[in-house]
């Protein structure tokens, strides 16, 4: 199953460009969810979830809908030692643990700071989140293009954990382009290829302010088949969310990849 959407849904610069004029923003994840049958949840990365924010969520969308959640910042750039590790770990599941009961996750995504470089215990940490997290599918994102090689690509894989792909600027230092999977989970993530701004900004959406062109999205087109052929799911999912564009440009990719009917 290949599932299409955006990182985060509730931006009030999508109205007139996805989201009707006047529209009211408890109403649109119904609206998203009638259009796109996933969505990333990228505001869990700076507050651990809430079950009853998680628990609306999902009865807002319909069933066969997907969220895949970004592990909070105590799992991946921040990550405390010992007992308070674990707190953290259990404070994550019981805030997504909504979702599992309603047949509605997808799979959590840990993405690592491009300061997050490859080390044995950095190893030893990512191979052991499928041990602290069991209750669900887990992708790793990196950003470090270090990390870029068939030992930690097979390191992925014999722990079980999924690899998430990246679209983002040819800067040196940043992760290349490859389509791989390692799990039952294929993830996809467009950031944009905005290479101006990505490191020299004052704004953090500026780094995501771009707007992929067809020829851009259709070298994925073919890699993206043959990730689905070889997971049982695979999620493509953009964030270049400013004024739209993650919006305009995943509804482009649902037709490149001929889901509409």
């Amino acid at each position: 199953m290949i599932y299409v959407g955006t990182a985060g849904f509730s931006y009030s610069d999508w109205r007139g460009v996805f989201y009707p004029e006047g529209m009211k923003s408890q109403d649109f994840l119904r609206f998203y969810s009638e259009r796109f049958n996933c969505v990333e949840l990228d505001f869990t990365y700076y507050r651990q979830p809430d079950p009853a924010t998680m628990r609306a969520m999902a009865r807002k969308v319909p069933a066969g809908f997907r969220f895949t959640v970004k592990a909070h910042k105590t799992l991946t750039h921040e990550i405390p030692d010992g007992e308070e590790l674990n707190k953290e770990a259990e404070t994550f599941r019981q805030g997504v643990l909504p979702l599992i009961e309603s047949d509605k996750l997808g799979c959590l995504l840990f993405q690592f700071p491009w300061s997050y470089r490859p080390s044995p215990e950095n190893l030893d940490y990512i191979v052991s989140l499928k041990d602290k997290v069991p209750y669900a599918e887990i992708v790793v994102e990196f950003r470090n293009s270090q990390w870029a090689n068939r030992d930690v690509y097979d390191a992925l894989e014999q722990a079980g954990l999924g690899f998430c792909c990246v679209d983002e600027p040819d800067l040196k230092g940043l992760f290349p382009r490859v389509a791989l999977v390692t799990s039952r989970i294929g993830y996809v993530r467009f950031h944009g290829r905005n290479a101006a701004k990505w490191f020299k900004h004052q704004e953090a959406w500026e780094r995501y302010d771009y707007l992929y062109s067809d020829e851009e999205m259709q070298w994925w087109v073919p890699k993206i088949r043959e990730m689905a052929e070889k997971a049982e799911d695979t999620y493509v999912l953009y964030n270049n969310c400013h004024r739209g564009q993650a919006a305009i440009n995943a509804r482009r990719m649902q037709e490149l990849l001929n889901l509409l009917t």
